[in-house]
């Protein structure tokens, strides 16, 4: 039986849009775009690795907020749980560490992306809101 990582993705929004984030070509599922955030640590809660991962992959400050959703996707590499949270950017703009790229959407532009499969239900939430 394969592997259940945690995982928890964080829906930042600014005057509307969206922020999408591209996974370096050098990691796993490279190229694809997600919302950004990473594994759940043991003894943490979601929200709290949510704020901890935004804090180490985009140097910010976030509030969390409510839940969206939690999608499952079987990957070769293991079965991931996305839990995907509600965030309020507090203070500096998001800086690129780990990341490619990052865009500023609205959400009916969303789906024009090559998304993780993980993030997929998340962005039809989004788009069709």
């Amino acid at each position: 039986m394969k592997k259940k990582i945690y995982v928890t993705g964080a829906v930042l929004r600014k005057e509307g849009k969206i922020l999408a984030a591209k996974r370096g070509n050098g990691k796993s599922l490279g190229g694809f775009w997600e919302f950004p955030g990473g594994k759940i640590e043991e003894g943490e809660t979601p929200k709290e690795a949510l704020a901890r991962e935004l804090k180490e992959e985009l140097l910010i400050e976030a509030a969390v907020g409510q839940p969206i959703t939690t999608t499952e996707h079987e990957y070769d590499f293991g079965i991931v749980i996305l839990s995907t949270f509600e965030c309020e950017l507090v203070g500096s703009s998001p800086q690129l560490t780990e990341h490619s790229e990052i865009r500023w959407l609205e959400p009916s532009e969303l789906p024009q992306l090559n998304w993780a499969p993980a993030d997929i239900p998340t962005v039809s939430i989004l788009s069709n809101s």
